[in-house]
């Protein structure tokens, strides 16, 4: 790890420690004998190692609040119609997401009973497609969708068949109401491939490295967390609004 990442780390195990940690820690950062904090705050560390993984989580939050709040609205506008719920909502809950994730599947029951109990939310897609070829023709063909169609009615005839298949695909756009040779020509197209390389581009921005991933208000969530850790990062995003 880097000096820079040294500090970071340490600084956050402050933070961890409590007031009187980050009182020292901070007093020294900008001026004073920082080599001496230093070396407090590390002896308080190899005394105290089980402080390190919630460091380090602080230390990711902040830095992924950051990036969200850098990126916000590339990442909470949609792409045409990969979006549902309120119009005007007052909370924006982001999914990052690949067809062929089974975690993935699983969640959709969460943002639809979110969906149903909170009138005032927003759920945005954005494609994630990390886990083959097939993940990735899956989701050229949604932001096709998404474009020109139904992409909700693709988005959940799909996930309801399970891993996506190439019949799959096409029974789920059938289902959207749309003609399968005509949106697998769409889903080569230009627009198309910008739109996956904005999303990819937004997931290296934000260090996601697996599905699904949330963004609601200034947090980043890994995985499928379920509908009451959702429900609770909605509630705290609007909190922190005052809606």
């Amino acid at each position: 790890m880097s000096e820079t990442g040294i500090r970071l780390l340490i600084g956050a195990a402050a933070l961890v420690a409590g007031a009187g940690g980050y009182a020292l820690w901070s007093a020294n950062t900008g001026g004073g004998d920082r080599a001496a904090t230093e070396t407090i705050v590390r002896e308080y560390i190899l005394a105290n190692p089980e402080i390190l993984p919630e460091a380090m989580r602080n230390l990711q939050g902040k830095e992924a609040a950051k990036q969200v709040s850098a990126n916000r609205s590339a990442i909470e506008t949609p792409y045409g119609k990969a979006w549902e719920g309120a119009a005007d909502a007052d909370v924006t809950l982001v999914e990052f997401f690949d067809y062929a994730c089974g975690y993935c599947r699983q969640a959709v029951a969460d943002v639809d009973r979110l969906l149903a109990e909170d009138k005032k939310l927003k759920v945005v897609y954005q494609e994630m497609p990390v886990l083959g070829e097939q993940s990735i023709i899956a989701a050229r063909h949604s932001i096709a969708l998404a474009k020109s169609g139904n992409f909700i009615a693709f988005h959940k005839a799909l996930y309801g068949a399970g891993r996506p298949t190439d019949a799959g695909i096409a029974a789920a756009v059938t289902a959207a109401g749309a003609d399968p040779a005509t949106i697998r020509a769409a889903a080569m197209g230009k627009d198309v491939e910008e739109q996956l390389g904005r999303a990819v581009n937004l997931q290296r921005q934000l260090g996601l490295d697996g599905t699904p991933a949330w963004v609601v208000g200034d947090k980043v969530i890994s995985g499928a967390v379920g509908y009451e850790a959702l429900k609770k990062a909605i509630a705290e995003a609007r909190a922190a609004k005052g809606a």
